[in-house]
Order: structure tokens, then sequence, then C-alpha cells
């Protein structure tokens, strides 16, 4: 679906409010601000960081491939208005406010919050990682990410990724966030809206290395395995912390996730219970539709091991039964897909239901075609 853009004369006059010149001089209308469906995977995006827009560069330079091919020949700042346009349509004033104080609120905590472990704060790889998990990601490759990973159940990944010292200095500094935030009393956000327990590691400061894990490392692997739900354009993050055990949340309820692809890694400690259980794939329209038997897999949280699926893989938290368990979870999330989206209908290269549903179709189809074809054979009367 192409933008609906045409060219005006050359005349000497300033160019309409909803209109701007591309690089040749010539104004394009901007009235109808839509995306192309397919991307031009051979233009080379433009990069933004220079340019204050509101939203975060990486997500223009992802929304560039899709712009219409008349909007492509326009100068950066000339495309930045138009995809500028197009994302402020789904951030109204109200929204827009509500994001300037969250940026308030989160640069009042990481002015006053002294990090424990400084060495979290930047992505030191050879540090945090495992080295088989880094030799996959070095190689790029599905056969280099197969060799490291399993596929327990379809779309569910378990590898091992995380060194001991990486999760003994993160819930190190849990604790340091939690004592900080009682000596201080100061009131932080939730990790999520079912989670009561935990911290958003982003709002303390590890937002810069939190996006390095997604797009050096997370990104490469979604854009293999994940290709359908926008893997290979992840261009923002949730991360948090999450904690269970007596005093804290014990289990956590059915649900899917705000989030294309998630990255879910047990820190420990010692505990008992808590594993996770799937429950299929699904869209929006299916969320709520009935487990099929094979859809159904349980999976057992082992410290520093990784567990990687889609966001919207149906999914919960048994009850954790002893001891105390704290897991780092990140939300992966594409702008990009989610626009795109908006204009589709049939999601049955992901959703289970929606595959189900077009088999049923395509079975129906070829019994209807089976019983004319058999009539046409029957001999006359």
């Amino acid at each position: 679906m192409s933008v609906d853009a045409s060219s005006i004369d050359g005349r000497n006059h300033a160019p309409p409010a909803n209109s701007a010149a591309n690089g040749n001089g010539v104004v394009v209308s901007m009235a109808a601000h839509r995306l192309s469906l397919s991307p031009n995977t051979e233009h080379k995006p433009d990069c933004y960081d220079d340019l204050t827009l509101g939203f975060s560069p990486l997500l223009f330079s992802c929304l560039e491939r899709y712009l219409p091919q008349s909007i492509l020949s326009s100068s950066r700042e000339s495309k930045a208005q138009f995809m500028r346009e197009i994302l402020l349509k789904y951030a109204p004033e109200g929204e827009r406010i509500r994001a300037q104080k969250f940026k308030e609120y989160r640069q009042k905590i990481i002015s006053n919050y002294q990090p424990l472990h400084k060495e979290l704060y930047s992505m030191h790889a050879t540090n945090f990682f495992a080295a088989s998990f880094l030799k996959a990601i070095h190689e790029n490759t599905e056969e280099s990410f197969r060799s490291v990973m399993s596929e327990p159940a379809p779309g569910i990944f378990t590898f091992e990724m995380l060194q001991p010292q990486f999760c003994d200095w993160l819930m190190d500094e849990v604790e340091n966030i939690y004592k900080w935030v009682d000596d201080t009393r100061c009131k932080i956000m939730r990790p999520n809206t079912m989670n009561n327990y935990g911290a958003v590691l982003d709002d303390f400061g590890l937002e810069i290395m939190l996006d390095k894990l997604m797009e050096d490392f997370i990104r490469p692997i979604s854009k293999v395995f994940f290709h359908e739900v926008g893997g290979s354009t992840l261009d923002s993050h949730h991360g948090f912390v999450v904690e269970y055990g007596a005093q804290k949340d014990v289990d956590l309820g059915f649900h899917v996730d705000d989030a294309e692809v998630t990255l879910n890694i047990c820190l420990g400690k010692e505990f008992s219970g808590g594993e996770l259980f799937f429950r299929g794939v699904r869209c929006d329209k299916h969320v709520n539709t009935e487990t099929q038997p094979e859809e159904s897999f349980d999976y057992s949280h082992v410290r520093g091991r990784a567990i990687l699926h889609r966001g919207r893989h149906r999914h919960g938290a048994r009850a954790t039964t002893d001891g105390r368990r704290l897991n780092m979870i990140l939300w992966c999330r594409s702008s990009v897909f989610r626009e795109l989206k908006k204009y589709q209908k049939d999601f049955s290269s992901w959703c289970g239901e929606c595959q189900r549903e077009k088999k049923e179709r395509q079975q129906l189809s070829i019994s209807a075609t089976k019983e004319e074809l058999m009539k046409d054979a029957e001999p006359a009367s």
C-alpha cells in the first residue's frame, strides 16, 4: 500500500503545509501518509542520530525502506518529516505529555542512583556471555545458532547464555536498587502490569547496554527464526527483572507479552518450582482460543540459561514453591512490524489458530472441487 503522492508544477511559490520538497526541488504531496507494504531491500537508509525528532533515530532508519518510491528520493529532512507525521498519528498530545513526564522520571533516577557494578552499564561481551554463545553470534549463521540452541517445542529456543559472574553482578545490582529505593523512599514503576516485584533496568541506566544486547545479539538470531514477526527490524526494548518467592510474586498468570520477541534468562538463586508453561502462538483475534494438545510445553529454569520465543506465544509461570528466583527479561519490539500489522488480516505465518482456519478452508475447497469433478465424471443418463 503506497502513498498517493503527486508532484505539482515548478512555479516559484512555497509548498503548502502538507507538502515537502524532495532532493531535486520537486514538491511531493504529504496528504496521505502511508508506508509501502514491502521494503526496498536495496535501499540504504540515512542516519538520523543528529536530528531532534521525538522518536528513536533507529526507528526512522528502519522505516525508511518502507517509504514510497516518490518519497525515497526526497532529502533526509523531508523523509524524516514524512515518517514523523506517520508516527505522530499514533502518538496523540496526551501520550506525548506522558512520554515527557516519563523521561523526567527516568532522568531523576539516573541522576541520583549510584551503580554498584559499573561494568554492567556498558557491553563487555567476553565478560558477560558464554563462549559458545559468542562463537555462534560471531559466525552469524543459522547453523551456528542451532549448534548452541535446542528447540524443544516449535518456536521456543533455549541456550546457555550468561556467565555466573554476570548473574551475580546483576543480582547484586538489583539488591542495591532495592536498598536505594528504601533509603530514598522513591516510588518506582513496576516491571509490567502483572509483576509487582522487580525493577525496570532501563530506568536505572542500563538502557544502552540492553540496547546493544538486543541489536548485536538478539536481533541476528531473531532475523533467522522470527522474521515473520519483525525479527529483523527489532528497534526498541523494555528490559526488567522480576522476582518470585516468599513475600514476593509467587506465580504468573496466562498471558502474552507486549513484544515481538521475548528473551528470558534465569539469574538464580536457589529455588524450586517456577516452571514456564507455553500454550501456542496467537494473534489478537485468537488470543483466548483453545490450546491444541501439541501446543503444550513446560520449561524448567536453569541459572544462566536463556529461553527465546515470540511475544505472542501464550505462557505463564507456575508457583515458585521454595527459595527465591530472579529472571532478567528483555521484550524486543519492532515498530515497523507493528505499523505493517495494521494493514494485515491474515496472520497464518505465525498464529496457530489462523493456520488451522486456513488449513480447514483449503480442505473444504479441495473437497468441494473433488465433488464437482465427480459430478462431471458421472455418465449421462
